[in-house]
């Protein structure tokens, strides 16, 4: 879903060099606890946050938006060693991990019940591949994750990626996913990879990879994630996928649901109706269409284009 040119792949080399960064400091810190003696007693947890800050992965909903790294080490507290697990986890089962890992049972009242599951269940099982039968799925989604739409806006989503499936709702498509283009696409770092997409589509060169990492979406998006891992190829409109859409879709609004999930309601525009936590961004796009010089320093002023685009 990006231009295979020199600039993009450096750009991805400059993001590889970070990741080497991450690897070395890794590196001392575990040769640290080895040091203290500690290290076969210690849970390290390796993960990352979730996507790329590049168009089409930071703060969407695709497969490399949320299937991110995990490294887990701990000798005296996981059965085996070296094994690859394809299990879906999620961030929220590393708080009961580390609470059972120090033997907190009951953690109340001194916090809230925590939503995700310890990892407990894996660990305790030598097994590579898929080892507990009920992590078989994961929810996705996301709401206000940026500034810079009318009315202070976001782009709704909820999701279930089950087995090689990933099943997308967009509640409000009329929407630009990454942002307004009037002002810069807020939802999408400065990189040259975004500066390169969007000056395709201005000079008439191309309009197919701003169209995948910018333009609008439809209501409902459906992918093979094993035979598509970019998900470019949406297969909501296939009637030869009409039972799986029905029952991905099914499985999600029934799980949201039992979860509150304001969505499943009728009443999600409460996600939209919250008050920002700093004046510096509330009204950001009238503020800046009126004229006003709001500041927005992770993207670059020639990310802003010049009229509102259809």
């Amino acid at each position: 879903y990006w231009p295979d040119t020199d600039t993009v792949r450096n750009d991805m080399l400059d993001y590889a060099v970070e990741v080497e960064h991450y690897d070395d400091h890794l590196g001392r810190i575990i040769d640290a606890i080895d040091a203290a003696g500690q290290l076969e007693n210690t849970l390290i947890v390796a993960t990352s946050d979730h996507g790329m800050p590049f168009p089409r992965v930071k703060g969407q909903a695709y497969a490399d938006s949320n299937h991110i790294p995990m490294a887990i080490r701990w000798p005296a507290g996981i059965q085996g060693a070296n094994r690859t697990v394809d299990d879906f986890v999620n961030f929220t089962d590393l708080a009961p991990t580390f609470l059972q890992a120090a033997g907190i049972r009951r953690p109340g009242p001194i916090m809230q019940p925590t939503s995700g599951r310890s990892l407990f269940d894996i660990f305790s099982v030598d097994q590579s591949g898929h080892v507990v039968p009920d992590r078989d799925h994961v929810l996705v989604g996301k709401e206000r994750h940026d500034i810079g739409r009318p009315n202070a806006g976001g782009y709704p989503i909820r999701g279930i990626r089950k087995g090689d499936l990933l099943y997308l709702q967009n509640f409000e498509p009329d929407r630009w996913p990454a942002g307004n283009p009037e002002t810069g696409y807020l939802n999408c770092d400065a990189s040259p990879t975004k500066t390169l997409i969007l000056n395709q589509r201005r000079s008439g060169e191309a309009t197919t990879f701003w169209n995948l990492n910018f333009g609008k979406r439809p209501p409902v998006e459906f992918y093979n994630v094993a035979k598509d891992p970019d998900c470019t190829n949406n297969l909501a409109e296939s009637q030869g996928h009409a039972a799986e859409i029905k029952r991905l879709r099914d499985q999600m609004t029934r799980e949201l649901t039992q979860q509150g999930d304001p969505r499943m309601s009728g009443d999600g525009d409460v996600f939209d109706r919250y008050p920002y936590s700093s004046p510096a961004t509330d009204r950001f796009y009238e503020r800046y269409m009126a004229g006003e010089k709001v500041k927005a320093g992770w993207v670059n002023p020639d990310d802003f284009e010049k009229e509102p685009l259809d």
